[in-house]
């Protein structure tokens, strides 16, 4: 039976409204979720561009350049949604980040190292100081988004996680084909997505070359995706719980896909955009729909799978919360409107040869 302590009612326009807030903040914290793999993804994807469409210096620089407004806004949607998840539901962050304490720290160093590059990799004049920064931005770009691919997919897979809520894993508990392959698809789609910005930031030579590598990396990405859905139908109960959600969703998801190279062919680059970020926002909330009302999996036992309900925390956090939350994401959504309207010029190598 749910708990009378998750339910929140409220009066709108003389209405009774009931809200159980366990469930409202599952849908806030997918919904951050998704904010961070749609924004971020695209610097990942940038951030790995560095390497394989940019041949040299300035046009490196002409790359960070196009997510240097953004970059560090984009970061605070993963924050916001450690903070949410820390507060909201206690017993799946403590189990979450306890049992892949190792991944997530070396994520953090990673992302660390990433910020510090774009700051630090223009400030010595030689080549040798920016080939090292540049590194350190490539890296974690490629690796971070491989490694939540890896998280992500070990949730939905299943985790050894016993009666108190604890996880006793190994190395093959977290790592193995499965989780590589989930791995593999959130690193191309980030590296798609990233190159379909490009050709929407950038000029010339340089949107010609971001477009010409999006069209070759677009077959790998419908390979692996196809790939991961197929044996995720065969190695989890996501379709079994969830198939009715999943099957039309994964259907628009294939549709958006192939939409965006299309639009990519006919250089109609913001449609283009618009359809990879339509990709993300329903490969993202597949996974939420899927686990739902669970938030990770026991392969010990389901009766040990953490769910929205015995993580929770009580009505007094949930509902100061919503209180907050509601009070303040209007001036967060506006400021970052605000950023993106003043920065949308596309950013070109004959505004950097002077700088």
């Amino acid at each position: 039976m749910l708990k009378r302590r998750h339910i929140l009612t409220i009066r709108l326009t003389g209405r009774r409204i009931t809200l159980l807030l366990s469930e409202l903040w599952f849908l806030l914290i997918a919904v951050l979720f998704i904010g961070f793999f749609f924004l971020e993804g695209y610097d990942f994807g940038v951030g790995m561009a560095t390497r394989f469409v940019a041949k040299n210096d300035l046009e490196r620089r002409v790359l960070i350049n196009t997510i240097g407004p953004f970059w560090d806004a984009n970061e605070v949607w993963l924050i916001t949604a450690g903070g949410a998840m820390f507060a909201a539901f206690p017993n799946w962050y403590a189990t979450l980040f306890s049992g892949f304490y190792v991944p997530l720290v070396v994520m953090l160093l990673l992302l660390i190292a990433r910020g510090t590059a774009f700051e630090f990799r223009a400030k010595v004049a030689h080549p040798k100081w920016g080939e090292t920064w540049d590194w350190a931005i490539f890296i974690p770009s490629l690796l971070v988004p491989f490694l939540w691919g890896v998280v992500f997919s070990s949730l939905v897979y299943g985790l050894p996680i016993d009666s108190k809520m604890n996880m006793h894993g190994v190395f093959s508990s977290f790592v193995n084909p499965y989780t590589v392959l989930g791995g593999l698809l959130i690193t191309l789609l980030c590296l798609y997505h990233g190159l379909v910005y490009l050709c929407l930031r950038t000029t010339d030579d340089l949107r010609d070359r971001a477009r010409t590598l999006a069209k070759r990396i677009f077959w790998i990405l419908a390979a692996a995706a196809i790939a991961f859905v197929v044996v995720t139908f065969f190695v989890t109960d996501l379709f079994t719980r969830r198939g009715g959600w999943l099957y039309p969703i994964y259907l628009l998801d294939v549709a958006a896909l192939i939409l965006s190279v299309l639009f990519l062919g006919k250089k109609r680059d913001g449609w283009a955009f618009g359809m990879n970020a339509g990709v993300i926002l329903l490969t993202v909330a597949s996974l939420f729909i899927g686990l739902f009302p669970r938030v990770m999996v026991s392969n010990i036992k389901p009766a040990y799978d953490l769910t929205i309900y015995n993580s929770a925390s009580g009505s007094y956090s949930l509902g100061v919360m919503t209180i907050v939350a509601v009070t303040l994401l209007p001036f967060v959504l506006g400021y970052s409107i605000w950023s993106y309207t003043v920065f949308k010029k596309r950013v070109s190598k004959k505004e950097h040869l002077e700088y």
